[in-house]
């Protein structure tokens, strides 16, 4: 009799197990409502943008009245467009459920520039919220106008930047273009030699990269190339891609500077690639009352596009070091810029290198970690 009920028992949970199972089965409505209100910015808002310091802007409107959960995003299109191909999209906050998009100006410039509207120019574009559900969207039935002006610069700044043309030490094959150091986004540096010919700046070494060119030694403008005239001379080339801005520094003499006599030794010879060079000089250490002094750093002689002269210092990081030896670490002939004090941030040479010859060298190629010099005996 036990056994009888508890079979029955099992029975009677595995038919409300099965009937408990069994579920409502009305097909998916993938029916979406478009959003009708926009609330900010207003309509017709206008903003002059600051990529680099400007807040952030929020896009903002009414929630769609589908019951289900939808995913949104901010549609930007041409001011004569109908966003059924829209130039630009942002996801909502929150990955797309948020009824605002929270966009910074950065991301709002590139948007700008896509449209067309160029660097220091005022421009209109639409912008509409789009709703979805699965693969069902629909844009908001009304959509509002937003003026953007636009700062100098480019909005999408390269990652890199080569020097490729006639004028350069490469020539024009792009595959072996000279890269520029990359000192932050859309900051670039380049030494190196240019004579008669052109040149442009390439984002790339393949293909058909984005070229650049710069304008009167101060502007970076799309496309183009540069003429250079005259003889081969020296420059530091220097980029700021976010301002579209170009400074072209003529490197007249590079001079090996000791420290206790306060004059410059000798020059070194522009030997390419970025570097400075001198071979087979005898190097002296200068004997004082109070002993060997081997202090020394380099006196660069520039010249600016209009003729103007000035000198620039480059030695050690600290102020003072100790000497160095053969075993030294390469950072200890690290170059930075420095002031013109006559002992302070002075280099030291190898104490056992006195009244010998060796090779000096400058180096300020862009692969390198650091510029550095280096004094290697013969």
């Amino acid at each position: 009799m036990k056994t009888f009920i508890k079979i029955s028992f099992m029975v009677m949970l595995t038919i409300i197990a099965i009937t408990s199972c069994k579920k409502d089965t009305r097909a998916f409505n993938a029916d979406v409502a478009p959003v009708t209100t926009l609330s900010a910015p207003d309509n017709a808002a206008s903003f002059t943008l600051a990529p680099a310091t400007g807040p952030s802007i929020q896009f903002k409107w009414t929630a769609s009245p589908t019951q289900d959960l939808v995913l949104y995003e901010v549609a930007f299109d041409k001011a004569d467009g109908d966003f059924s191909k829209p130039i630009y999209k942002v996801l909502s906050d929150g990955s797309g459920v948020q009824t605002q998009a929270t966009i910074t100006q950065k991301v709002l410039n590139t948007i700008a520039s896509m449209a067309g509207i160029a660097s220091l120019s005022t421009g209109t574009l639409k912008w509409a919220v789009i709703v979805s559900k699965e693969t069902n969207a629909k844009v908001s039935t009304t959509s509002h106008t937003i003026q953007l002006t636009r700062p100098a610069g480019f909005a999408v700044l390269p990652a890199a930047l080569y020097l490729t043309g006639s004028a350069t030490e490469q020539g024009t094959d792009l595959s072996k273009a000279l890269p520029f150091k990359k000192i932050s986004d859309g900051v670039f540096e380049l030494y190196t030699s240019l004579t008669a010919g052109t040149y442009s700046l390439v984002d790339g070494t393949t293909g058909t990269p984005t070229s650049y060119s710069i304008q009167n030694n101060i502007s970076v403008v799309a496309g183009g190339s540069t003429t250079v005239t005259g003889s081969k001379n020296v420059y530091r080339i220097s980029l700021d891609l976010s301002n579209a801005a170009a400074t072209i520094t003529q490197i007249v003499s590079v001079g090996f500077f000791n420290a206790p006599d306060n004059k410059v030794y000798f020059e070194l010879p522009y030997v390419g690639n970025s570097q400075w060079e001198i071979d087979n000089v005898k190097i002296v250490i200068p004997q004082e009352s109070y002993g060997l002094d081997s202090r020394y750093k380099y006196k660069f002689t520039v010249m600016d596009s209009n003729g103007n002269q000035s000198v620039e210092w480059y030695g050690s990081i600290n102020s003072d070091n100790p000497d160095p030896s053969t075993a030294s670490p390469a950072s200890y002939f690290y170059m930075y810029p420095v002031d013109n004090s006559q002992f302070n941030f002075c280099f030291k040479i190898v104490p056992a290198y006195n009244n010998k010859n060796a090779n000096v060298n400058v180096n300020f190629s862009p692969g390198i970690p650091n510029y550095n010099n280096t004094i290697t005996l013969k």
